[in-house]
C-alpha cells in the first residue's frame, strides 16, 4: 500500500521505517528540508536503536521517499498518517498549530481525488480533536452530525518508548483504532493492511477514547514513577530497603499489578485503605518528608465523594433510596464507607432517605456488626428497610451504589419507576439497560443519570447527564 506520513520526527520516522519493512511504499512529508533530505538519502531523522538499518534497507529497495510537497504526497498515496508534533503550551495545553496546517493541506488535496483517502491520526492530541479539529478541516462544507458519517478519519495512537521504539512497534500492548462509530468502518481494510500484522486483534473504540488512552497510559506511568520514588524516600527514612520492598510489591499480580481497583466508581473506603494511607503520610511527616502524591490521595478521594453527592438531582423529589450502605458488596463493614457519608449528607439536607443492604440486614439479625451500627450510626439504623420491595416503594429517586440485576428487573416492571441515579458513573448494568431501548412506544419513562453517555461518547467524568428511555412493563 502507498502511504504518506506527515511529520518526520520520532513517531513519523519510526512508523515509516516499520511500515516500509512491511513492504508498504512510504512517502515521508515534512516542512523541514533537512529531515526530508536525510530520509530521501536513506538516513534516519532520529536516533533510535535499529532504525538506521531499517531506513537504509527500505531506501535501497525503493520503498521510502521524502518530499516537502504534501499535496503531491496525498495524491500519490491511499492513506495519510499524521505524526506531526503537538508540543506543550504555556498553560499545559497542546499546541495544535502544525496539526491544523497539516489537516487543511490534506483536506485540500483530498478534494482533488475521486477515490477514498484514509487519514490516520497518530499524533498525541486531546480527546475530541478528531471530531472538533481534524474532520471539520478535512470537510469544511459538512456541518453537524453529518460530518461523522462515513468519515475517512481514524485514530491509531502510538505507544513507543524512546530507545525501544522498534521493539515496541512489533510487540505492542494493544493496537487501538478509534472510529466515528467505535466499530470497524469503511476504513477497516486500510487500517488492517497497515497495522493488523503486528497484533492478533485490532481494538476498535470511539474516536475520543482512542485519543485519550495514550495520555491516560502516560499519566499512569508518571504516577507509578512518583509513587515508587515517594515510597523509596519514606523507606530510606525508616531504614527500609526501598528497592527490595518494591521488588516484593510488584510480585503481587492479583491486586498491585493488575486490573484490580482500576475501574471508575465510588470513592474508596473501609477499614484498610484510608487507615494505612494516613499512617504512611503521618510517618513521612514525622521524618520531615513531603510526599505530595500520597498526601493528595485522601483529598482526591474527598473531591470524588463530592462529585458523587452532586449527582443527586435537586428536582423537588425528597424520598431517596440507597441500594447499599457497606463500603463494598459482600460485607457489612461500615467503617469509612463513602455511602454512609453520602447518606448522612442527604439526611442533613432534609431528604427522606431509606437504605437496603442485604449484608447489613444479615448483620443486624446475627449480631455480627449490630453494636457498631447501633452505637456509631444510630441515625442510619432507623433508615434501614427490610427488603427490596420496601426500598422501591419508598423511592422517588433511587441511588445505585452496586450492581443488582434483580433490582433492575423490578424497577423495569413498574408503571411509574423512580429516577435512577448511578453514583458510580457508567457501569455495564445501567449501560445495558439504556442501550436496550425497547421500541414499544410506551409512554412510561425510565430515567438513568450517570457520568457518560450510553453511546460511549466522552463527557466530563461524573458530570450528571439525564438519559431517558421508554421502557415497557415486560422489558428486562
Amino acid at each position: 500500500m502507498k502511504v504518506s506520513i506527515f511529520g518526520l520526527g520520532y513517531v513519523g520516522c519510526v512508523t515509516a521505517a516499520c511500515l516500509a519493512k512491511g513492504k508498504h511504499e512510504v512517502i515521508g512529508v515534512d516542512v523541514m528540508a533537512s529531515k526530508v533530505e536525510r530520509l530521501a538519502a536513506g538516513k534516519a531523522t532520529v536516533v533510535e536503536t535499529g532504525i538506521d538499518d531499517l531506513i537504509a534497507e527500505a531506501h535501497a529497495q525503493g520503498l521510502i521517499s521524502a518530499t516537502e510537497d504534501g499535496r503531491e504526497a496525498v495524491l500519490a498515496s491511499q492513506a495519510s498518517i499524521i505524526c506531526v508534533g503537538t508540543p506543550s503550551g504555556l498553560l499545559g495545553d497542546l499546541d495544535l498549530t502544525a496539526l491544523r496546517q497539516t489537516v487543511r493541506l490534506i483536506g485540500q488535496a483530498m478534494r482533488e481525488k475521486a477515490e477514498r483517502h484514509v487519514v490516520i491520526l497518530r499524533s498525541t492530541v486531546p480527546a475530541g480533536t478528531a471530531e472538533e479539529v481534524v474532520i471539520p478541516a478535512l470537510h469544511p462544507d459538512r456541518h453537524g452530525p453529518d460530518r461523522l458519517q462515513n468519515s475517512e478519519v481514524v485514530v491509531v495512537p502510538e505507544f513507543l518508548r524512546e530507545g525501544s521504539a522498534i521493539a515496541d512497534y512489533y510487540n505492542p500492548p494493544f493496537v487501538v483504532v478509534g472510529s466515528a462509530t467505535g466499530q470497524p468502518d469503511d476504513n477497516a481494510e486500510v487500517v488492517e493492511a497497515l497495522f493488523g500484522g503486528v497484533t492478533e486483534q485490532l481494538h476498535w473504540v470511539p474516536l475520543r477514547q482512542a485519543e485519550m488512552l495514550k495520555a491516560v497510559c502516560n499519566g499512569f506511568h508518571a504516577l507509578k514513577v512518583a509513587f515508587a520514588n515517594e515510597i523509596g524516600a519514606l523507606s530510606a527514612s525508616l531504614s527500609v530497603d526501598g528497592q527490595s520492598l518494591m521488588a516484593r510489591f510488584v510480585e503481587d499480580r492479583k491486586l498491585n499489578i493488575s486490573p484490580a481497583y482500576l475501574r471508575p466508581g465510588l470513592p474508596f473506603g473501609g477499614s484498610c485503605l484510608p487507615k494505612d494511607l494516613r499512617m504512611l503520610v503521618q510517618q513521612a511527616s514525622r521524618a520531615g518528608l513531603d510526599l505530595p502524591l500520597l498526601r493528595s490521595v485522601l483529598s482526591s478521594n474527598e473531591a470524588h465523594l463530592k462529585r458523587a453527592i452532586d449527582l443527586v438531582p435537586r428536582n423537588g423529589r425528597s424520598r431517596i433510596g440507597l441500594n447499599g450502605l457497606a463500603f463494598k458488596v459482600g460485607t457489612d463493614d461500615l467503617r469509612e464507607s463513602p455511602i454512609v457519608l453520602i447518606a448522612e449528607h442527604l439526611i442533613g439536607k432534609g431528604y427522606d432517605v431509606k437504605i437496603y443492604d442485604q449484608g447489613i440486614q444479615t448483620s443486624l439479625i446475627t449480631g455480627a456488626n449490630r453494636e457498631f451500627i447501633r452505637h456509631h450510626i444510630p441515625h442510619l439504623s432507623s433508615r434501614l428497610v427490610k427488603d427490596m420491595d420496601e426500598l422501591i416503594a419508598h423511592s422517588e429517586v433511587l441511588l445505585l451504589t452496586r450492581d443488582d440485576e434483580e433490582l433492575f428487573d423490578r424497577i423495569a416492571a413498574l408503571e411509574k419507576p423512580p429516577l435512577v441515579v448511578d453514583l458510580r458513573a457508567s457501569n455495564p448494568l445501567t449501560k445495558k439497560l439504556l442501550q436496550s431501548r425497547p421500541g414499544d412506544n410506551s409512554e412510561q419513562d425510565f430515567s438513568v443519570w450517570f457520568g457518560d453517555s450510553a453511546d460511549g461518547s466522552s463527557d466530563d467524568y461524573l458530570r450528571a447527564r439525564p438519559l431517558v428511555i421508554p421502557i415497557s412493563s415486560t422489558s428486562n
